[in-house]
């Protein structure tokens, strides 16, 4: 593909041979002749100078000499999506129908232009809304009611009555309604399973990752609120509830009853106790450990999670631990040495 086109495609300003022939998409740092990459950190802008790449999608304002053609844009990391997309081999879409190797109950009700792949279970009374795809070896289990233009990778398990809405994505591997992590400590110190009885409901336009576990309710419902992004090796325990439109980061832990607003970000690896609340618009920075509720658009770091300025300032202050040993080691010394005087 000519550069050109390229550039006319991204609504960018092209600066540069416009007949250079792209071939493929790549990083700064490793491209080479034929590739287009981008900038869109600053934190790589010195990268640019040394790329080999033939060229490169720079912000508009970029200002510095580069060994290749450029093209201007307003939002290079968009842009680059876009690019990298006219390069893209994408899979052949599933077509409408049921593979031979599937299971499908009689019960089962199935609307115009489902597609059921290889080895798929459909258990009886399930649901399955228009233009849904399900790919290879997943099981619906009963009752499970799902809604249109849902994809479901291979391996995806849903459990008996799971309620997922419209244009929903699960990737490959994760489970939605397994029983919630209960159980009864008797006085010999056995534990004794409590039923998990609930469901769990996903809403519109959710997106789960890979190998995801979302636990159905004890009782009532595990909710995961409209427009909600889920990365990869979460764990949501029963009877979460999570708002619209928040963000799940890979490795998140959330315990049981814990409540999380919308537009909520949960950084990578954090981890929430059970019974609390996260307000609307709050974030939690990486590795922090909640112990208690944050308030709506609070920003909270640390484990146990406090303030995000306060942990800045205390993991500056102990970057200074050394010194100030140092100092107080000469004072005593000092002290010691009038002491003798």
């Amino acid at each position: 593909m000519k550069l050109m086109e390229i550039a006319e495609r991204l609504a960018g300003t092209l600066d540069g041979d416009g007949s250079i022939e792209i071939v493929g998409v790549a990083g700064l740092k490793e491209a080479g002749e034929g590739d287009i990459s981008f900038l869109a950190n600053p934190k790589y802008a010195s990268l640019v100078a040394s790329t080999k790449a033939s060229a490169v999608i720079v912000p508009n304002d970029w200002d510095r000499d580069a060994p290749c053609a450029l093209i201007r844009v307003e939002n290079s990391d968009q842009c680059f999506a876009r690019a990298a997309a006219l390069f893209y081999e994408s899979p052949p879409v599933p077509l409408p129908g049921v593979h031979p190797t599937a299971c499908v109950a009689d019960s089962a009700q199935l609307a115009e232009g489902v597609s059921i792949g290889p080895n798929c279970t459909i258990e009886a009374g399930v649901v399955i809304g228009a233009n849904t795809v399900i790919q290879a070896n997943c099981v619906i289990g009963y009752k499970t009611v799902i809604g249109e233009n849902c994809l479901f990778y291979p391996l995806v398990s849903t459990r008996e009555f799971t309620q997922i809405g419209d244009r929903v994505i699960i990737h490959n591997g994760s489970v939605v309604g397994s029983d919630g992590f209960g159980y009864a400590v008797q006085k010999d110190g056995s534990r004794t399973k409590i039923p998990q009885i609930g469901i769990v409901v996903i809403e519109d336009d959710v997106e789960i990752g890979a190998n995801v576990a979302v636990d159905r309710a004890r009782f009532g419902k595990t909710r995961i609120g409209k427009g909600t992004k889920i990365d990869n090796l979460v764990q949501i325990a029963h009877n979460v509830i999570i708002g619209e439109h928040s963000v799940m980061c890979g490795q998140v832990g959330i315990s049981g009853s814990t409540t999380i607003g919308s537009r909520v970000i949960l950084a990578g690896q954090a981890g929430l106790a059970g019974h609390l609340e996260v307000g609307d618009g709050a974030v939690v920075g990486a590795q922090s450990g909640v112990m208690k509720d944050v308030p709506p658009g609070d920003f909270v770091m640390g484990s146990p999670a406090f303030s995000h300025l306060q942990f800045k300032k205390m993991v500056a202050n102990s970057l200074l631990l050394p010194k100030l040993k140092d100092k107080i080691r000469v004072l005593e010394e000092r002290v010691e040495a009038l002491s003798k005087g």
